[in-house]
């Protein structure tokens, strides 16, 4: 990558930002040409924030939390936003993850009435027993549908091998069990805690300006809350609280999945998630040798692959799909990593490699909806879609290299198989 290169991607990633009084951060690209709006309202709340102190006293929630109150937030005494959305043209959703919950829309115009609905529904919850308990019912459902689903048991599964005390260890929708015990005053509790604007951003791309976005933040006249929020974290052992489990289930073939737990990064995170990024790609991406001998002799499924995981006092490498020989393979991904343990990692695969992970960010830059969502990820990993651009490119295979050495370790593995349920 050139310097003319980056030149390109830094103007193309260029975009507004600002701090309202309340505290609220809003940035905004503009992007001449598009049509389209693209819009992410997000807060610091997710699936593991499961313990705060609140103006001196200690709240513990149980695991969901967020995530229903994700749901919750769509409903008000003025009637359901997904309604309104829908009466503008635009589409509205929202996910919760292990960090932060999201609301977004879509929409072709009408921004500015767009956006006014977005930052009304999400700063005026509104809740009752009657229905708290209606929903309890619904994700209830939602939760067994993923007890159902391979892949996300072969995931969670991995890291409650990993972990033994980080919230990482629960679904993220919670159990029908722990989602029971949610009533009106808890979430009320979690949006005056969670959803202030000091803890949120607002990130607005395409045909907008942020004129317009600054507009609509006045009249939604967010007040600044006041009151002391600390979250509490967990102390997590560096042991592992298994090595091996396994499951069985209705799959055609087995699923096997091997996690590796690492030490979280101290301070900035950016350059250690890169490397494990190219890690991933370098042990077993689809331009490896080992990825084409696994496919070739059927012992994996395209699918197969690796993913990084990195949050507050996490970080876990996991490589896993449908395996033919899970033992066969897990030897032959446990024999790679150590060969470019010893010979270093080959110099022409990490630069495709890199190429590649270059060319997905810069991809991003390419349409409305992947530019607002990185202009609000890499605010809640404090940090602009420029910062890893640029920290990719100044990566060196000697960082990799260095990195390695302390990565990826067996000991400090687990794996799980999920076995077809034997037919009778």
């Amino acid at each position: 990558m050139n310097k003319s290169s980056l030149q390109a991607v830094r103007a193309a990633a260029a975009y507004q930002s600002t701090v309202l009084e309340n505290g609220l951060t809003v940035r905004v690209h503009t992007m001449p040409g598009f049509t389209g709006v693209h819009a992410v309202y997000g807060t610091r709340f997710g699936s593991i924030d499961r313990e705060l102190i609140r103006d001196g006293v200690r709240m513990k929630l149980p695991a969901g939390v967020a995530h229903f109150l994700e749901h919750k937030m769509f409903e008000s005494e003025k009637g359901d936003a997904f309604s309104l959305f829908a009466k503008t043209g635009a589409v509205a959703n929202a996910y919760t993850s292990f960090d932060k919950t999201c609301y977004i829309f879509t929409s072709s115009g009408n921004a500015a009435e767009n956006l006014d609905i977005l930052l009304d529904f999400v700063s005026h919850p509104y809740f009752t027993e009657q229905t708290i308990a209606k929903e309890q019912g619904i994700i209830g459902q939602e939760i067994k549908q993923y007890d159902d689903s391979p892949d996300w048991r072969l995931v969670f599964g991995l890291y409650r091998c990993l972990y033994q005390r980080h919230p990482i260890r629960d679904d993220i929708a919670g159990t029908v069990e722990s989602i029971a015990e949610i009533t009106p005053e808890m979430l009320y509790t979690c949006a005056d805690a969670f959803y202030r604007p000091q803890n949120m951003i607002l990130a607005v791309a395409g045909n907008v300006t942020m004129e317009q976005v600054l507009d609509a933040c006045k009249r939604a006249q967010i007040p600044q809350k006041e009151g002391l929020i600390e979250r509490v974290p967990v102390e997590e052992p560096q042991e592992l609280a298994q090595t091996y489990d396994e499951i069985s289930m209705a799959v055609s073939k087995p699923l096997f999945g091997i996690a590796f737990k690492e030490t979280p990064p101290k301070g900035d995170a950016l350059k250690t998630e890169i490397i494990c990024d190219i890690l991933t790609e370098l042990i077993c991406g689809s331009m490896t040798p080992l990825y084409r001998r696994l496919y070739d002799e059927g012992l994996v499924s395209p699918g197969f692959s690796g993913e990084l995981l990195s949050l507050p006092g996490v970080l876990s490498i996991l490589f896993g799909g449908e395996a033919s020989d899970p033992q066969q393979v897990r030897r032959l991904l446990l024999e790679e990593i150590a060969r470019q343990k010893s010979e270093g990692v080959d110099e022409e695969l990490f630069i495709l490699c890199k190429n590649q992970l270059y060319g997905e960010l810069v991809q991003e830059l390419e349409n409305v909806e992947d530019v607002a969502s990185a202009l609000a990820s890499s605010f809640f990993r404090g940090h602009s879609p420029a910062d890893e651009i640029e920290t990719l490119a100044a990566l060196t295979i000697e960082d990799v290299n260095e990195a390695l050495r302390t990565m990826l370790c067996e000991e400090r593995s687990a794996t799980l198989l999920i076995r077809p349920i034997e037919q009778p």
